[in-house]
């Protein structure tokens, strides 16, 4: 993607940079086309991932119903909050609009809740879970390391041929072939998950005698194309597992899935 008009605007709890994207990007909601554009803008409100602002020309304004609900940002300043209705569906603030941000992109732009709507398109692709980050990357490289996974002492995989993927902002994770896979000991959780970069992970649980460990494991049974690498492989949360690597133990790292 490329970028355009890129700035930051300071707040007392930070900063929020705005950047203008060039992806077509559609929102749907029961059905009906609610937003249009090929000129989105990227709001950093947290940093973990970007949201998705619309011009207010290129919005449904027609399904856009006022609510009494004032939004308050330190840094976006005070927006309101709209209903959207398609037909006999309403989503309730749905929508929401910094008419007076002291962000100047803002002002003329349209935000919408991204659990709200029911799809999310860039360009004729389907979008999960959250908008793309153009800055994230991820790179999956085939590895001879000795990678022994364990919890509680009791070891749950080996493999000298995992698949070591690389993603931004995230810990290496380790994918290791169901053969080198204690699967007797793992079952599949009623959990699925959605990565905008990988697609849909089936989670799962480790069963240790009576005891059971839930999702410390997941699976991509048919991931989006760019990460195929990874397809029926089996990964572990570093943060909740004891992992070697090449017999050195590496540290659990903190992140937003500890």
């Amino acid at each position: 993607m490329s970028m355009a008009g890129i700035s930051e605007a300071s707040g007392k709890r930070g900063r929020v940079r705005v950047e203008r994207g060039a992806k077509r990007l559609r929102a749907y909601l029961g059905g009906e086309l609610v937003a249009d554009t090929t000129r989105p803008l990227l709001v950093w409100e947290v940093p973990y991932h970007p949201t998705y602002y619309f011009p207010a020309a290129d919005v449904r304004t027609d399904m856009l119903e006022p609510e009494d609900a004032i939004a308050h940002s330190p840094s976006r300043g005070d927006g309101r909050t709209f209903a959207v209705n398609v037909g006999a569906k309403r989503a309730a603030s749905a929508a929401l609009r910094y008419e007076d941000s002291p962000i100047e992109e803002l002002k003329d732009a349209i935000r919408l809740e991204w659990d709200a709507m029911d799809g999310w398109f860039e360009e004729d692709e389907e979008v999960f879970t959250h908008p793309r980050d153009p800055y994230t990357r991820v790179d999956i490289l085939a590895s001879s390391r000795f990678v022994v996974v364990s919890v509680g002492g009791f070891a749950l995989a080996e493999s000298t041929s995992p698949r070591l993927l690389f993603e931004t902002g995230l810990p290496v994770r380790y994918y290791l072939p169901k053969t080198h896979v204690r699967m007797d000991l793992l079952e599949p959780s009623d959990i699925v998950t959605h990565c905008p970069y990988k697609g849909a992970a089936q989670a799962w649980n480790v069963r240790l005698g009576d005891a059971v460990q839930e999702n410390l494991a997941w699976s991509y049974p048919s991931p989006l194309p760019e990460s195929q690498k990874i397809a029926g492989l089996m990964a572990f949360y570093n943060e909740k597992v004891d992992i070697d690597l090449d017999g050195a133990r590496q540290e659990r790292p903190e992140t937003k899935f500890s």
